[in-house]
């Protein structure tokens, strides 16, 4: 029998899954805990979603869904150009964002990059976020009057990774914007010499 197709229901499974991963971790994760965080019969996920393979991939693809929305949102409302200074407010404002605001969808996401090493087609999953964050970012550089090449945004994509990781992996009350600031500073000063 094939998969219940109520998108919104399917959507409020995926983000509790993305909830229970980011509050308890890859072993957390089930379809009871999925039900229970959603708020949603015993059962729901499971009919939804036969396996936690199953379950895993549509954390994934809703977190692309979610990020792509995100790289929508972020395109509106800057217009160029715009000077260094102006590039390490708006990366910074993201970074803080992202390490305070949607600290638990990051914990999810490199739960889900973890596990994502022992199961190829998860990793292939989220590699569909890789070329078109990329491509956005580029383009924003651009639109942004800002001539960025490539292979200097994907640097700037890999530090802004790790310095997220650092912050959403520490306790989020000693997040400050200042910090991220600095970090922000000390990434465009080294990528974009």
């Amino acid at each position: 029998m094939p998969p219940p197709q109520n998108l919104e229901r399917r959507r409020a499974l995926a983000d509790a899954a993305i909830e229970v991963l980011g509050r308890s971790g890859i072993h957390g994760l089930s379809h009871r805990s999925v039900d229970e965080r959603a708020g949603l019969p015993p059962g729901t996920a499971s009919n939804y979603f036969r396996s936690r393979d199953a379950l895993l991939q549509a954390a994934a693809d809703r977190v692309i869904e979610l990020h792509k929305q995100d790289m929508a949102a972020a395109a509106n409302g800057t217009s160029p150009p715009i000077d260094r200074d102006m590039l390490v407010e708006l990366i910074a404002l993201s970074l803080h964002h992202a390490a305070t605001e949607q600290r638990v969808r990051y914990l999810a996401i490199y739960e889900l990059t973890l596990e994502a090493t022992r199961r190829p087609h998860l990793h292939e999953a989220l590699a569909q976020l890789a070329e078109p964050t990329l491509d956005f970012t580029v383009q924003m550089h651009r639109d942004l009057g800002l001539e960025t090449s490539r292979e200097r945004v994907r640097t700037l994509i890999t530090l802004y990774g790790a310095a997220l990781f650092a912050l959403v992996t520490r306790p989020p009350e000693t997040l400050t914007l200042e910090e991220a600031r600095t970090l922000t500073r000390a990434m465009v000063d080294g990528t974009l010499t």
